[in-house]
Formats: C-alpha cells, sequence, structure tokens
C-alpha cells in the first residue's frame, strides 16, 4: 500500500547520496587561499563577526516571508473557485487591498529605500 511512496524515498536517497559522490570524486580538491577566505553575498568580508547589521536588514527578510507566504493563501482560493466564483474573487479581491494596504505602508516608511 505505501510501496511507492518507500521507492519514492528510497530513489530520492540514492540520487542524493550519489550526487555528493560524484561531487567529490569527480570535484576539484586544490584549496587556495581565495578559495578558503570568508566570502559573504558577493562581497569579502571586513570587520568583525560582532558588527551589528542595520535594522532595515532584518525589515526586508520579515516583509520577504510575508510576502511569500501570502501566495500560499491563494491555492485553497485556485483549487476551489470553481465552487463558488463569485464568492472567492471577491475574498480574493479583498485579500490583494489588505496586501496592498500594507504595501504601500512599507513604501511610505522607506523600508525598501537602500541608504
Amino acid at each position: 500500500m505505501y510501496q511507492a511512496i518507500f521507492y519514492m524515498f528510497l530513489a530520492a536517497g540514492f540520487i542524493g547520496v550519489a550526487a555528493l559522490a560524484v561531487g567529490a570524486i569527480l570535484g576539484p580538491k586544490k584549496a587556495t587561499e581565495t578559495k578558503l577566505a570568508a566570502y559573504e553575498s558577493g562581497v569579502p568580508a571586513s570587520g568583525t563577526a560582532r558588527e551589528r547589521f542595520p535594522v532595515h536588514f532584518y525589515l526586508v527578510a520579515m516583509l520577504f516571508i510575508i510576502f511569500d507566504i501570502e501566495t500560499a493563501f491563494f491555492y485553497p482560493l485556485a483549487v476551489n473557485f470553481k465552487a463558488a466564483p463569485a464568492f472567492l474573487f471577491v475574498n480574493a479581491i479583498i485579500f490583494i487591498l489588505v496586501l496592498a494596504v500594507g504595501y504601500l505602508y512599507i513604501l511610505k516608511k522607506g523600508v525598501l529605500n537602500w541608504k
């Protein structure tokens, strides 16, 4: 009964282990100073690890999570749209308007402006 799920997990595990093994066998192994240097977000590291980050980074991260999760709420609407199209359409419009108000608020506050 659960045989197909077991085979799926078995295949996924095999593919993962095989990809790691092929990378370890065929990948380059020269450790140079450039490869071992700390590198973050496309910029070489500068300063210490105890440096304080501006709140802007955290605000943008939270906004990304909020607006990313919002898309998950549209899936139930899309799946059940044939059941009550007018009612679900109105719900979707109200949901988008609430999100638009939030988006306009963060634009007004300047959270997305890079200084």
